[in-house]
């Protein structure tokens, strides 16, 4: 199965700097800022004090040790395991604080993704793989919440700890806090050197788990395709080498990491090294007391974790930044337009569904092609209902989905009852048009749900419109109406999911009704009850029916021939059948390539 990459982004737009992007989430957390910034406070605390063990521990040398006595020895032990205690409650505490409103910020930054989700136009979802889109709205989350509870904290934390231990570092022993602080400048360049690294192997690995998302979803819905033919070796091929290619680029994460891990680590421990040789010797001389030289190794070594965490606390904030790059990516995508004037009726228009000169192309395609529909004009009128006729691929569905605003008319206009639907609000256009799709689609909910979708939230509303569709079946189902439909609805037959979504569409009783080929998964008998049914439905609706066999093009009154991109004839059944040979041939169903109207599909589907 193909994957549907995300489109990439312009190179200038693809990698800016991690502060930057990071920046993005502050109108995330601004609501719990005082919570945040008093756990950071408290973890700044409990960090120093494990600064103040080493002045302790000198007074304990110098003093008590040096001078036998006991108690003082004693006493010292006290408060360090005082100290000790101190710092883990508040470590406990600040985690506490954190907790709560750090949870609600991944809730809130999930809820505006789904809600932007639902309001991006279709041709967005139809770019966009949705392993993509799920990776985004779950492990890259995670990863934010990871960052905001932990490296955010802790480079602010780490970072003060570091500058008041070099304060004391140097005020205890000036010339070996010199000798500690000469691996600065090369950590520096390191770190720059690997955030920069970091940054692209950890984008792609998230890109690689939204394409991994992607196969593994695509393999448990289409799972009775991969089983029917036999495709389960191939699929498991395509994971294993997606996940190839995963593991790979964790390994080069890990590689980084390490590398820079070790360097990160080995400087400092060089410099603690020469510090205490020096110090050794000036404790000999008698130019060191020995409890200043202990205080000094135990502020180093009390050093030793801020700056060891540097290497995994910039990796993972590079992994946050590469995820909130990637968040935004969907949030930037503009949302469907909304209307900003009053949809009011256009003088002299005519009453019912009018396309004037529509012309559609779909928002990826060039300008210089050919449009999908090209100067549509047709009127449906008041109470009328319209067969649209066409060759597989001339445009039938597309232009359906301009009716309830799935996509947006290029040039010309559409009017309902004449109001042009580009002047009235989406949610206005969408209770005066219903749709059903040729490939019925049923949600993770009772049939009740699923039906009451298109409106009619009464008993008998739901009653009528089952009974529109002939979907009686769903009274032999374990629990009749609220019965629980599976995934995809693929625990019902082709037909009962086609029923069901013809009785959603019909539900709340639509002004205007626009079916794709709604009865092609019915057998004939099933077909005759729900057209005798839907027949009288259409007398008091407006309806443009996607049509490709006779018995569905006997429920209009009109038959209009898409061809072309163009309205090419409109008529009744009888009268196309008379004058349009490509029409004939369509209704016919001949196979034969020479039949009459044949070429004439040929050459429509060859300019296209």
């Amino acid at each position: 199965m193909a994957l549907t990459e995300n489109p990439p982004t312009p190179p200038e737009q693809q990698e800016p700097k991690a502060v930057r992007s990071l920046l993005r989430l502050w109108p995330y957390v601004r609501p719990v800022r005082t919570r945040l910034s008093i756990a950071a406070v408290v973890a700044i605390v409990a960090s120093c004090l494990s600064l103040v063990i080493p002045l302790v521990l000198k007074w304990l040398v110098d003093g008590p040790v040096a001078e036998g006595d006991t108690g003082g020895v004693w006493l010292g032990g006290l408060v360090v395991l005082g100290l000790g205690i101190a710092e883990a409650l508040l470590f406990g505490l600040r985690r506490w604080l954190v907790a709560r409103p750090l949870a609600g910020v991944e809730a809130a930054m999930r809820a505006d993704l789904f809600r932007h989700l639902q309001r991006v136009p279709v041709a967005f979802h139809d770019r966009w793989a949705s392993g993509q889109l799920l990776s985004r709205g779950t492990t890259d989350l995670m990863l934010l919440r990871m960052f905001l509870a932990f490296p955010l904290t802790f480079l602010l934390v780490n970072g003060v700890t570091i500058l008041v231990g070099c304060a004391v570092l140097l005020h205890q022993q000036f010339t070996l806090g010199l000798v500690l602080l000469a691996p600065a400048l090369p950590l520096v360049m390191l770190c720059s050197l690997f955030e920069s690294r970091y940054a692209l192997v950890a984008r792609q690995a998230q890109d690689q788990v939204g394409d991994l998302t992607t196969v593994v979803e695509e393999s448990v819905l289409g799972i009775r395709i991969i089983k029917g033919f036999g495709r389960h070796r191939s699929q498991a091929q395509a994971f294993r080498d997606l996940s190839g290619r995963l593991r790979g680029t964790e390994l080069a994460k890990a590689r980084l990491l390490a590398g820079i891990w070790a360097l990160i680590t080995a400087l400092p421990e060089l410099a603690i090294g020469a510090a205490l040789v020096l110090g050794t010797v000036q404790v000999a001389d008698g130019d060191l007391s020995a409890g200043t030289l202990v205080a000094f190794l135990s502020t180093a070594l009390a050093l030793r974790w801020p700056v060891e965490s540097i290497g995994f606390l910039l990796a993972m904030s590079q992994e946050a930044a590469s995820a909130t790059r990637r968040y935004f990516e969907v949030l930037d995508t503009s949302p469907e337009q909304q209307t900003i004037q009053a949809g009011a009726r256009a003088p002299g228009a005519p009453g019912g569904l009018v396309f004037e000169a529509v012309r559609f192309r779909y928002p990826d395609e060039p300008t210089t092609g050919v449009p999908v529909l090209d100067h549509i004009d047709l009127h449906v009128r008041s109470g009328e209902t319209v067969a649209l006729v066409g060759a597989t691929g001339s445009g039938k569905t597309t232009l359906t989905a301009l009716v309830p605003r799935l996509h947006e008319v290029t040039d010309g206009r559409i009017l309902l009852d004449g109001q042009d639907i580009a002047a009235l609000p989406r949610e206005r256009v969408r209770e005066l048009v219903a749709v059903a799709f040729e490939e019925p689609t049923l949600f993770s909910a009772s049939v009740a749900d699923n039906v009451r979708m298109g409106g009619g939230e009464s008993a008998a509303d739901l009653e009528r419109a089952l009974g529109v569709a002939q979907a009686d079946f769903v009274n032999r189902l374990p629990a009749g109406v609220e019965t629980q439909v599976g995934e995809q609805g693929l625990n019902l037959s082709g037909g009962q999911r086609q029923r069901l979504a013809l009785a959603r569409a019909v539900a709340g009783r639509p002004r205007f009704l626009v079916l794709d080929d709604p009865l092609s998964a019915l057998d004939v008998h099933t077909e005759a009850l729900v057209e005798a049914a839907l027949r009288r439905v259409l007398k008091d609706t407006t309806a443009l029916i996607v049509a490709h066999r006779p018995s569905t093009v006997l429920l209009a009154d009109r038959v209009a021939l898409l061809s072309g991109g163009r309205i090419t004839a409109v008529g009744t059944h009888q009268e196309l059948m008379g004058q349009s040979a490509e029409y004939a041939w369509l209704m016919s169903g001949s196979k034969d390539a020479d039949a009459p109207g044949a070429a004439v599909v040929t050459a429509a589907k060859d300019g296209r």
